[in-house]
């Protein structure tokens, strides 16, 4: 199917989707920041990427205008279950920045697959 850049900084959540995207049968790459996965970005560009927009390092907003300066047809997910602010004032500025899809944690499955759906088809 496609190939899947997830970005977030809580391990345990992002191996439990890990293991669901490759159930929906798609390949994953893994990045812990902004900053790292940028380089995995730049390596080898995905169909669509997946990030969380609070972050150490380099959070979701600065990685989405970096991925639209360098690649404005990407697809992006944000997910955010807040932070400093509250999770749709996150959401709605990374919409606003050119996330295709936003998602707030927690999120079912079907939510998930659903938002990847929309993104790829945007």
């Amino acid at each position: 199917m496609s190939l899947i850049l997830l970005i977030d900084d809580d391990d345990s959540l992002r191996k439990m989707l890990r293991l669901t995207l490759t159930h929906f049968g798609h390949s994953v790459q893994e990045a812990c920041n902004g900053k790292e996965a940028m380089l995995m970005f730049a390596k080898t560009p995905p169909d669509l990427v997946l990030t969380d927009l609070v972050m150490p390092e380099q959070e979701g907003i600065e990685t989405i205008t970096a991925i639209r300066r360098i690649s404005p047809k990407m697809k992006i997910i944000a997910m955010s279950g807040g932070g400093r602010g509250s999770a749709t004032d996150y959401l709605q500025m990374a919409k606003a920045l050119g996330a295709n899809c936003v998602l707030e944690k927690p999120f079912s499955n079907e939510a998930l697959a659903s938002a990847i759906s929309e993104a790829l088809a945007a």
